[in-house]
């Protein structure tokens, strides 16, 4: 993953400089690590772990800012940098380990949510339409970034659960499970940037996207448990 992450922007930053592209990255929320700045600030440098579990994703995305930006000064490529948060929506991988994902795919399988932790810890999710608006919005204009691209609704892993069920089973259960290692405790953007200078901001709350996703993937999983029962 951080070689991904290092070479693959290594190698279409060069490309870029050598066709004269306008070069976008689509970095993460997860370059804040743990933070200890809530909401997160694109100022913010980060409370990130440089050897654990997850460092290969944080720090490969924090090192692929960073040749993003060596590149922009030193060769005058053009660039953008976003650095997305939690993004939600249908066509998503049915077993991708996301947490959207996860609820809404365990939930039509009649399967109990997994919950990491005591599910306090909190994410904040936005639609992938507003997601494509966001990126839409760099690329046509003048800034380099980063930008944060997120909805700052915050929701705690219970709450994301209890909206999962009200809008797919009621009696849905959850299941509790040891935290990952270097699971971050608070998780929001501050859009505050992005609204000022990209005249951006999310439209679609969680309540009016999900359905949306839980539609396409319980289509999918119908087919899916369909072609099963064919073999």
């Amino acid at each position: 993953m951080y070689k991904t992450n290092v070479m693959g922007t290594l190698n279409m930053l060069g490309l870029a400089k050598r066709i004269g592209a306008r070069f976008l990255l689509t970095s993460t929320s997860e370059v804040y690590g743990d933070p200890l700045e809530h909401p997160q600030k694109e100022t913010y440098w980060g409370n990130v772990n440089p050897i654990g579990e997850r460092s290969c994703y944080d720090e490969g995305k924090r090192t692929a800012e960073t040749l993003t930006m060596d590149y922009h000064r030193g060769d005058g490529v053009e660039v953008r940098i976003a650095r997305i948060f939690n993004t939600y929506g249908p066509r998503m991988c049915l077993d991708d380990g996301r947490v959207v994902s996860n609820f809404v795919a365990q939930v039509i399988r009649k399967q109990p949510m997994t919950v990491y932790g005591d599910g306090k810890q909190t994410r904040s999710f936005q639609y992938v339409s507003d997601l494509v608006n966001g990126l839409v919005a760099l690329m046509d204009g003048e800034h380099v970034g980063p930008f944060n691209l997120g909805n700052p609704g915050e929701f705690t892993m219970l709450e994301l659960a209890e909206v999962v069920k009200a809008t797919i089973d009621p009696s849905a259960t959850i299941e509790f499970r040891p935290n990952t290692a270097d699971d971050p405790h608070m998780r929001k953007p501050d859009i505050s940037k992005a609204k000022e200078l990209l005249n951006w901001e999310p439209k679609v709350p969680l309540k009016e996207g999900l359905p949306l996703m839980v539609n396409d993937f319980r289509n999918r999983i119908l087919n899916e448990d369909e072609g099963k029962g064919m073999k």
